[in-house]
């Protein structure tokens, strides 16, 4: 039987390494950009980007559960020091970013959701 900390503890185990994966993908894929010399070629680099991601990434986050979701959002926070609202907005634009804000909004969740170490003291423990 899981106790609340443990169920956030196997929660962190499940979601942290997809949000190390993220923060990853985010170093490789701005360093790249910014060695194309224009607008064009940048755009189809993030076209092919985003389809590796959405092949890669949706089995995986279709077996979350809704309590895991929100979890790796504030873990995707805390690895990259953004929210998955502001890289989706830098890397994607703004009308996609509303649109997968508009989607989780659906759910009750938020791509704006900060990790706030000071609030979020029962997920510190959990992801050392």
């Amino acid at each position: 039987m899981f106790t609340p900390n443990s169920r956030l503890v196997y929660n962190v185990k499940k979601v942290l390494p997809i949000a190390k994966e993220v923060n990853k993908i985010i170093v490789e894929t701005y360093e790249y950009l910014q060695t194309l010399p224009d607008k064009k070629s940048r755009d189809e680099h993030m076209k092919l980007v985003e389809a590796d991601i959405k092949r890669e990434y949706t089995p995986r986050m279709k077996k979350l559960t809704y309590a895991q979701g929100k979890l790796l959002i504030k873990l995707v926070y805390r690895e990259t020091s953004s929210s998955s609202y502001q890289l989706i907005q830098a890397f994607l634009g703004s009308v996609r970013a509303g649109f997968y804000q508009t989607f989780a909004w659906i759910f009750g969740a938020s791509l704006k959701k900060e990790y706030q170490p000071n609030r979020n003291t029962n997920v510190r423990p959990a992801t050392m």
